[in-house]
């Protein structure tokens, strides 16, 4: 019986370093000062311990992000390297038109001029990229599309990126809100890594038909955080 060879391909180290760059939670986009209706998740009694977290964030991986945001990054890295600038404006437009809340919505925008401000600083982006962008009204996975777009990585390569970016940010929001200790959050960051793979499948397999971006309890959730007495987070 033969055996299976398997071909790997390794990343440039510059393509490499670059995703970590955008995977960052200091890269300056503001994603620290959003829960993304887990505080909301939290104030309800929804979240109140480790596991409830974890469990939390694994289901809102596969059920939200990998479902929308991933799906569109991974149409949209392919978009921005034709160029092809209407199927740039069709993606942001349904990533805009699917925010379910205006929290929500004003993460999307903030996030994404925050990266745009950031690419007008860097030579990541070619110029005439950077005012297609600019133009767009630019949501956060289209700029962070453009970005990794130019790093040269795979496809695959940018998505877990940009997963692993919202892992640590939710992981960070997770100690503050419940709280938690860093224990517990590096314990909660394992699973999210565990199951970011697989999520970004997922997030590779589907198409226009199947991409949809339909949370009902996070947006209820959402709605509430807009007018909960107490909170740490804009969303």
């Amino acid at each position: 019986m033969g055996r299976a060879v398997v071909t790997v391909t390794k990343l440039p180290d510059s393509s490499l370093m670059q995703l970590m760059w955008l995977a960052s939670p200091a890269l300056p986009v503001g994603g620290f000062s959003y829960s993304e209706c887990l505080e909301a998740a939290v104030d309800t009694a929804l979240v109140a311990t480790e596991k409830e977290a974890s469990d939390w964030l694994v289901e809102q991986l596969f059920s939200s992000l990998a479902r929308s945001d991933l799906a569109v990054l991974a149409q949209a890295i392919a978009a921005w390297r034709l160029p092809d600038a209407a199927r740039i404006a069709q993606l942001n437009a349904w990533v805009l038109a699917t925010r379910e809340s205006g929290e929500l919505r004003a993460q999307t925008e903030q996030m994404g001029r925050s990266l745009l401000e950031w690419l007008r600083n860097h030579t990541t982006a070619l110029p005439e990229q950077i005012r297609l962008l600019a133009d767009l009204q630019p949501s956060y996975p289209l700029a962070f599309a453009l970005a990794a777009s130019a790093t040269g990585a795979p496809q695959r390569a940018c998505l877990l990126s940009y997963a692993f970016g919202w892992a640590e940010n939710m992981v960070q929001a997770t100690i503050k809100a419940v709280p938690l200790g860093q224990s517990a959050g590096q314990r909660i960051l394992s699973a999210l890594t565990a199951a970011i793979p697989a999520a970004v499948n997922m997030a590779l397999s589907l198409d226009d038909d199947s991409r949809q971006a339909f949370s009902p309890m996070l947006a209820i959730l959402s709605a509430r955080h807009e007018t909960q007495y107490s909170r740490l987070f804009r969303s």
